[in-house]
């Protein structure tokens, strides 16, 4: 039986569902958000500052890439990997954002289609927080569609020139190295190479959008690619086609599914501690029907998204992992955490759309998570084309 504290959202005793390394995994990723990031995550998100001091402490804690073997990796378990985001996007989802871009996109590229080189130059130093990364894939104009992207990458004698956009890309301002997937004709025709770009390359700039009212603790740029001129050895080896860039991207989406239960945990735990505070007609919120109403329907979902996790992580791990279970994860569970963090913020009343309490912010955070890595509607045709058969995407 477990013997870590229970969270009041676990009606069921989930928490005895995992083994004790799984639980000691979390509860120091917990001990991180608590003395780390809770204390400052409302003046980073105000100010629009990803707190970059903290890359360190998370490599310590064997966050960057945790879920692949060796270069200084953790090779933890899905479900570990799990349990971890759910934590950090409980803190914040742009935080959360961050080891995602770094270890589900831009390592995991470069680990599943790198070459051996590639690997030994790129994996330790971003394992360690000394290197960051980013994933160039969505563009302006294909974002749900990236077999539309313009962005090319042309033989020149030996090496390669990139031109093209990129939009939405995490981190990029901040990245030493960028994963650009471009159209290439590799010999084998026109085909989505992956590319590994130094951001110091000539021709290569990345401009933070702002403002935002979403993800304000976290980078999201657009990237200019002039002619930018790289080396043979700059094309990841393996992944050509739309696989490479999709095998990351569900990687991704994995975290998602975790993590967003993580937001809406601290939205209903910061709505139960205040409604029990909280005196109206001479008794606190709680002891109100419809304020229960509330929060058992929260708790409800709560609890459901974690046994959903629960299950595809350890599909996972036990390698039989599907596409559309990913999706539904993703759907699912964005759409549970982003209402469960709207009706937090009822709760609080007009004092819910202050900065001090955390539900709001969420709730915003949460519009973006619940657009990237795949649209709700991307998502939803994704389970009807394995239920039906048929592919809706046109």
């Amino acid at each position: 039986m477990s013997t870590s504290p229970r969270a009041v959202s676990d009606l069921l005793d989930l928490d005895d569902a995992f083994s004790s390394e799984e639980r000691a995994l979390r509860d120091g990723v917990r001990e991180f958000v608590d003395r780390r990031i809770r204390p400052n995550i409302a003046r980073w998100y105000e100010d629009a500052v990803f707190p970059r001091e903290i890359v360190p402490e998370m490599a310590e804690l064997g966050l960057l890439g945790m879920h692949l073997e060796g270069y200084g990796c953790a090779g933890r378990s899905a479900v570990e990997y799990g349990l971890a985001m759910q934590e950090l996007e409980a803190g914040d989802s742009g935080l959360r954002t961050f080891v995602s871009v770094q270890g589900s996109l831009a390592m995991s590229a470069i680990a599943t289609w790198g070459s051996e080189e590639q690997k030994q130059r790129w994996l330790p130093g971003m394992a360690a927080g000394e290197l960051i990364g980013c994933f160039g894939l969505t563009e302006p104009s294909a974002g749900s569609d990236p077999g539309s992207m313009v962005t090319r990458a042309v033989r020149d004698g030996e090496g390669w020139v990139l031109t093209g956009v990129k939009r939405w890309i995490g981190l990029a301002s901040i990245a030493d190295v960028a994963v650009i997937w471009a159209k290439a004709d590799d010999g084998a025709g026109e085909r989505v190479r992956g590319f590994l770009v130094p951001t110091s390359s000539a021709g290569f700039t990345a401009t933070p959008i702002e403002p935002k009212l979403s993800m304000r603790a976290s980078i999201q740029c657009d990237i200019t690619l002039r002619d930018v001129r790289l080396p043979a050895d700059a094309v990841l080896p393996g992944g050509a086609g739309l696989k490479g860039p999709f095998s990351c991207l569900n990687e991704a989406r994995y975290g998602i599914v975790w993590g967003v239960l993580g937001a809406a945990r601290d939205s209903f735990d910061a709505a139960l501690a205040y409604s029990r505070e909280r005196l109206q007609f001479d008794k606190p919120l709680a002891a109100y029907q419809l304020t229960q109403d509330k929060l058992v329907r929260m708790a409800l979902e709560i609890q459901k998204g974690q046994l959903l996790a629960l299950r595809i992580g350890r599909l996972k791990d036990a390698g039989r992992l599907e596409r559309h279970m990913i999706s539904v994860g993703k759907l699912n569970n964005c759409r549970i955490a982003i209402d469960v963090a709207r009706e937090a913020r009822t709760i609080l009343g007009g004092n819910g759309i202050t900065i001090d309490h955390s539900p709001l912010r969420h709730a915003n955070n949460l519009e973006s998570v619940r657009t990237y890595e795949g649209t709700d509607e991307v998502h939803t045709l994704v389970v009807g084309e394995h239920l039906t058969g048929h592919a809706a995407y046109r």
